[in-house]
């Protein structure tokens, strides 16, 4: 695939995203929503424009020998359209997380103080393989009044083209000015530089993606990054966990999308717990076709599983693949997770409520589960709406990233002449 490199100047892009975001301060919540259910409509009746080009990036990514993982979370489908455009409909629904009293107070002068939920202003987002971030980060900036500029992936290129063309045309019948909504249609890596770097007309970077891509921007960027993670995702069976509990909850987080960040990577399981149900535990990673890469006790009670190296208990596999740690107690288990963890989601599977409490309080991530699926660290799971990206760091935004992340903050301070 040759290289596409944009006829408009990428600086000139973000200044018209800059302009746009000015426009968007004014709009009153009925008319971003009105704009955004009818961006949904219009997604919907251009299904087959965007799938013709999905095409395209779909017979690219077959002749570079793109991963099976890779290839689902390029791949575009009516359902996927149909589903994302639903995405935009959702949002419309939630509460406008602008212009919002936080607090308020009046000093001894009079002065009256109050602190209130405004915009970022213009959101650059960097990501890689997923058409429906395309959809989901815009429904997100334009329902928080935020202007957005986007640079996907090339492996992408032809289905975000496709998609901003379409929501474009939508947007032209709205309020909203076509103009909020910036895509940069080049595989040129300098058009991703330009945007580290443009402080005075971007005001966050988010970049959603691999570690490489997230690490690219979080050290090269002079624009303030919004950072989110890759999910080295953990299942911590007990030794009093519930074996069918446990079985369940550790197929769903490896196998309903193991090509997502929530997906479980690595199976911690006590020693004692795994000698008793040993049997079980197999016969699901048989009918799933899980794929074991374990240490020397692991080894022992699953058959063909394979030897795991140091790589394998960093590993973000993106696939049915799963390493398999065995520990002899909680403290054990959670040093495992803190060495190797992303400080994404985290479970704990057992029976005792003492044991569950400890591992809550005890263990550093965005997410921690109790007897549950890693799965559920997903903003549309948790009632959020699509979601921006999952925030694995600590300031302004930790886990996922809804409408309210998307926002900061402003004092107005309304008095009678009061000076100082």
């Amino acid at each position: 695939m040759t290289l596409m490199k944009s006829n408009v100047n990428v600086e000139e892009q973000a200044k018209e995203a800059q302009k746009a975001s000015k426009k968007l301060l004014i709009l009153s919540e009925n008319e971003k929503n009105e704009a955004l259910n009818h961006l949904a409509g219009v997604l919907e009746e251009n299904y087959e424009t965007i799938l013709q080009a999905n095409k395209k990036d779909l017979e690219n990514g077959e002749e570079k020998g793109f991963s099976e993982a890779f290839m689902d979370r390029l791949s575009l489908s009516k359902e996927r359209v149909y589903d994302f455009a639903n995405g935009l409909r959702e949002v419309a629904k939630l509460e406008d997380p602008t212009g919002n009293i936080l607090s308020d107070w009046t000093l001894d002068n009079g002065l009256r103080v109050e602190k209130i939920t405004v915009p970022l202003g213009v959101i650059g987002m960097i990501y890689e393989a997923r058409p429906n971030v395309t959809v989901d980060a815009t429904g997100l900036a334009l329902k928080s009044g935020n202007a957005i500029v986007l640079k996907g992936g090339s492996s992408a290129i032809n289905s975000n083209k496709a998609i901003v063309e379409v929501m474009h045309k939508g947007l032209q019948e709205t309020k909203i000015p076509k103009e909020a909504v910036q895509f940069i249609a080049s595989t040129d890596r300098e058009a991703t530089n330009q945007l580290f770097t443009m402080k005075e007309h971007i005001d966050v970077l988010i970049p959603r993606g691999g570690g490489k891509l997230i690490q690219a921007v979080v050290e090269n960027a002079t624009v303030p990054v919004l950072e989110t993670g890759v999910g080295n995702c953990h299942i911590y069976i007990d030794r009093e966990a519930d074996v069918e509990k446990a079985i369940n909850i550790l197929v769903n987080a490896k196998t309903d999308r193991p090509a997502v960040c929530n997906a479980a990577e690595t199976l911690v399981v006590h020693e004692e717990w795994l000698e008793k149900n040993s049997e079980a535990l197999v016969k699901a990673f048989q009918q799933h076709g899980i794929n074991v890469h374990g240490d020397e006790k692991a080894i022992a009670h699953i058959p063909g599983a394979v030897p795991a190296g140091e790589e394998d208990w960093a590993n973000e596999y993106l696939s049915t693949d799963i390493a398999v740690k065995t520990v002899s107690d909680l403290t054990e288990a959670i040093a495992h997770i803190e060495t190797y963890g992303t400080k994404h989601s985290e479970a704990i599977v057992t029976e005792n409520n003492e044991t569950a409490q400890k591992f809550l309080s005890l263990v550093d991530a965005a997410a921690l589960y109790h007897n549950a699926s890693t799965r559920f660290t997903d903003g549309g799971a948790l009632g959020f709406g699509a979601e921006i990206g999952i925030s694995t760091q600590k300031l302004h935004a930790r886990g996922p990233m809804g409408l309210p992340a998307l926002t900061t903050i402003k004092f107005l301070m309304k008095g009678d002449g009061q000076i100082r």
